[in-house]
Formats: structure tokens, sequence, C-alpha cells
């Protein structure tokens, strides 16, 4: 994760380093007769062979499955079953050529799903770095409102770098101990744009919560790209009998 910087209450700044959380506990799968066992990547098909490619050599979904009943057409006994080690994602065009040059489109939505309208993909700049601190927005929210209204789909611990950035962090830590809640934590001069950490990444709302014990101290930046709302109130359409 990148440094970057933030201010606390008392408008005092720090940079810091944030690091993803990481679990402990090690875990090993095993078979029925206790052998070490892992996922692998398996080549299921390739592209000569599937549905589209018999379709054309057959002319009808029929004559497809008199071939199938007759032989194994689908199948390439060479390749079928082959371990995957080391692969990469190639765009292929209509024709099912692989492509060299791309422009990403980005697809915007209504709430049902019904496309609202396509524009060019706009590749995001990070907007979070120790020469752009996230500043103490003030706008602390109640833990239990923001789990009720917002998915977390990641996090980021923030951990000190010296004995300073240590007294800083535990005491933004303590703080928002005391007040049961999460602090908005958005990018910008009034932090309230959203976090942005790597350049192309998905843009992020934080909410920033603390925890001490002793000595100790947690900071944790949950991060949301969603949020639940209620469906509309409208009441279904009478049917006529």
């Amino acid at each position: 994760m990148p440094e970057l910087a933030i201010s606390n209450s008392k408008g005092r700044d720090a940079s810091i380093v944030a690091e993803s959380v990481r679990s402990t506990e090690r875990h090993w799968w095993i078979d029925a007769d206790e052998r070490a066992a892992t996922s692998v990547k398996i080549l299921k098909g390739t592209i000569d062979r599937d549905y589209e490619a018999l379709l054309a050599q057959a002319g009808s979904p029929e004559a497809v499955g008199e071939a199938i009943l007759s032989g194994d057409p689908e199948l390439d006994v060479e390749s079928v079953g082959r371990f995957l080690r080391e692969s990469s994602r190639v765009f292929v065009d209509g024709d099912r050529k692989a492509v060299y040059g791309i422009n990403q489109v980005e697809v915007v939505r209504n709430p049902d799903g019904t496309e609202k309208l396509r524009r060019p993909k706009k590749v995001s700049v990070p907007n979070v770095s120790a020469e752009q601190p996230l500043l103490w927005s003030g706008k602390l929210l109640l833990k239990q409102e923001v789990y009720q209204k917002f998915v977390m789909v990641g996090k980021l611990q923030l951990v000190h770098v010296n004995g300073l950035t240590y007294d800083f962090l535990y005491d933004i830590a303590k703080e928002l101990e005391a007040k049961a809640s999460l602090l908005l934590l958005g990018a910008g001069p009034k932090s309230n744009q959203p976090l942005i950490l790597r350049r192309g990444a998905t843009a992020y709302r934080g909410f920033l919560e603390g925890r001490t014990r002793g000595t100790e101290y947690l900071l944790l930046l949950h991060l949301s790209n969603i949020e639940l709302k209620a469906p509309d109130a409208t009441p279904p359409a009478e049917v006529k009998s």
C-alpha cells in the first residue's frame, strides 16, 4: 500500500503507512487419503471447439447434436484437462480473433438494471498520498448506522512508522473509541471526495474506526462503494379479475 498522510481533530498531520489486514492463521486442505490438496486451473476447452465454432461448421443446432452423438467434436484430447499454471487475459473481437488495442467503455445502469448510458471509461488518478493528507472531516457516524447503510468491501489497517506517529494515531483511535463512532474520511480540501488508492482503482467511501487496549491501538479504514437504499414505497398495481 502507498504511504499516506492523515490529520487529526487538532489539525496536526503525520505520514503513516496503510497495510492490508493479514490473517495469522494458516490452513491446509487434505483429500480423503489425508494428502495435501490445493486448487488448480484446468483447461476446459478450446475456442475452436466450443458451441459457436461447432455451430458454424455444422450449420444448425440439430446438426451439432448429431455430431456430438456420433463422435466427440467438442473435445481436443491433446489439450483438454491440461493444468494451467501461467495464463493471461486476452480480449477478442466479434470474429473471435485476439485484439491488441481496445477502447474500454463504462456502462451506467438504472436501479432496475436497464442501461442508462455509455461513456468512455476514465482512468482514475490516485488522490491518497503523503503529499495529499486526508483531513479530519469532523463527520462522526454511529457504528450501527454505518453498518446498516453501507456494505464494506475491504479494509486497511493504519500503522505508525515511528514514535511520533504512534502517539498521533493512538490519540485518534482513543477519540473515536470514546465516541463509539466512525469518522467519514474522504480526499480533497473538504474531505468529501472518494478515496482512490491506486491508478485505475475503484473509488471508495472511507470510514475510520478506532480501538484501544492499554497502550495498544487499532485503526481500521473500512472501504465501501455500495450503499443500501430502501426500495420505492409505491404499492403494486391492483390486478382486476
